[in-house]
């Protein structure tokens, strides 16, 4: 089943996996303190705005996947103290669905900094955020409501490992995060499919 990209985001857990049959030359890169989905150097030129985001960033202590620009609104909103509720809602509903040939629905989720997860998802038809309390997956076709699903991952590299492995069609790249209880941060990790 093709699903195209999606997030799983449970309490301490959360993952983002790209899947595409039009843009598979993608990798995840880190990059200023983001973690970012960027062209191949192989692929070819595209002025496509969906190809290219972050999508890990951080702000006021709370950890921010998704799959496209936003990411960045989310993660500011919550630097500026909005609740993880709020933010999420907020940029989704601003931003909209991608304006493109399938009307592709947003997806995001947070980590927030005081132990709970929240996922969203905007679509041509609703506007969902919820928060959850076990592992939560939303997907970008075909799954396009949260909705749990079987996730075991404890490291950022088993959830990258998980997101990426899973028995959807087409993966090309994916991230894992989880929370470091040490410092009050987040460890991540990349599978970019080498």
């Amino acid at each position: 089943m093709y699903v195209g990209r999606f997030v799983v985001v449970g309490p301490d857990v959360a993952a983002y996996r790209v899947s595409s049959r039009s843009f598979p030359n993608r990798q995840v890169v880190e990059r200023e303190g983001a973690l970012t989905v960027a062209p191949t150097p192989d692929a070819p030129d595209t002025d496509n705005p969906y190809v290219s985001y972050n999508c890990y960033r951080t702000g006021g202590g709370h950890a921010v996947v998704g799959n496209g620009s936003h990411v960045d609104p989310i993660a500011e909103k919550l630097e500026l103290g909005y609740p993880p509720r709020d933010a999420l809602a907020e940029a989704l509903l601003a931003l909209d669905y991608e304006k493109d040939d399938y009307d592709t629905p947003r997806v995001a989720g947070v980590l927030a900094a005081d132990g709970r997860a929240f996922v969203g998802t905007v679509r041509r038809d609703a506007l969902l955020v919820r928060e959850v309390e076990e592992p939560t997956l939303v997907a970008t076709y075909e799954k396009d409501a949260p909705e749990p699903i079987g996730f075991d991952a404890e490291t950022a590299d088993a959830a990258a490992g998980e997101a990426y492995s899973a028995a959807f069609e087409h993966a090309v790249c994916a991230v894992g995060v989880v929370r470091d209880g040490e410092d009050d941060g987040y460890e991540t990790a990349i599978e970019n499919g080498e």
